[in-house]
């Protein structure tokens, strides 16, 4: 399965990892990832046939939700393919194109998500700062374009990565290090100089997550300091209350990124178990729980879910 050190070559196939040490257990372990799976794909959808149906929620906060979902849906569906081939058949060997391609939708909709919690950061605070011309200002046209503009920045910082790793050769084990392809353990791999692959990958990760997490921290601080300029307590903690789903989606989407890019460059002596663990929580986390925070934080999302369950009203 491995590749002589001293032989430089460019592999057509490439193996995934399972979760070392568990390989016995795969089939067992494969349940709560199914389990999460179901979580993640079935509370994004449910999220988008409600809002879809719901003319209600045809505002800013939940066309930018829907969005959210979206991102989520293409993160969790780029890495449920081999994942779970992994776990329930080991089926370890993918294409090296096929890999690269995996790389991309999943670090893709990574960034998408990232732009996507920064446009609510800015829709909340709009919201508070300006709720008389709060529709004024995000109209629909306005949203759609940002749409664009977060998709289009995803797909052209994203595209030049493949062909950055296509063209290097590769002389060592061709064994990556998760069941799904990253580009920090692509770039592993490659025996030639990579130097312009890590410089690129900084500037990606600097111009996006680096960038988008400064600017949501401003909006928080300047929402703060909207809402401490309110006279009245019961309107600060209403004010405060709408942005409490939001800043729950910023902390789960962040702190696990945070620390698996700090795994990534100070723990590489660590356990591979725990870096599997870290990045299997970046991935999983977000899509599983933003679903059921905003179904039971946002009374309207809860009403549209028990509609279309054809329960009684929330």
């Amino acid at each position: 399965m491995g590749t002589s050190n001293n032989s430089i070559l460019q592999p057509s196939t490439l193996f995934l990892t399972g979760i070392p040490g568990l390989e016995t257990w795969h089939a067992w372990i494969s349940i709560p990832f199914c389990f999460l799976y179901f979580l993640a794909i079935t509370g994004n959808i449910v999220i988008l046939i409600v809002i879809e149906r719901e003319h209600s929620l045809r505002e800013p906060m939940y066309l930018f939700l829907s969005m959210l979902a979206i991102s989520e849906l293409g993160v969790s569906l780029s890495t449920v393919p081999t994942m779970l081939s992994v776990l329930l058949f080991d089926l370890r060997a993918i294409k090296i194109d096929a890999c690269l391609a995996q790389m991309f939708f999943i670090h893709c909709f990574s960034i998408m998500d990232s732009g996507v919690l920064l446009a609510m950061a800015f829709d909340r605070f709009v919201a508070i700062y300006n709720p008389l011309r709060y529709n004024l200002i995000l109209t629909g046209p306005r949203i759609s374009l940002l749409g664009l503009v977060i998709t289009m920045r995803s797909v052209l910082l994203m595209a030049p990565f493949p062909f950055l790793l296509k063209r290097l050769p590769f002389c060592k084990a061709n064994v990556l290090a998760h069941s799904y392809c990253l580009h920090p353990d692509l770039i592993q791999l490659p025996c030639a100089d990579t130097r312009i692959n890590s410089f690129y990958g900084l500037f990606v990760v600097i111009s996006t997550f680096g960038l988008d997490s400064l600017c949501i921290v401003l909006s928080y601080v300047m929402i703060l300091k909207t809402v401490l300029s309110i006279a009245s307590m019961e309107e600060r903690h209403k004010a405060l209350n709408t942005c409490v789903s939001h800043f729950s989606a910023v902390l789960i989407y962040y702190i696990p990124m945070i620390s698996l890019s700090m795994m990534h460059r100070f723990g590489k002596h660590a356990s591979p178990l725990v870096h599997i663990l870290m990045a299997n929580i970046y991935l999983f986390v977000p899509p599983v729980l933003n679903p059921i925070i905003y179904s039971i934080r946002t009374k309207q999302i809860r009403r549209g879910i028990s509609r279309m369950l054809g329960l009684k009203r929330a």
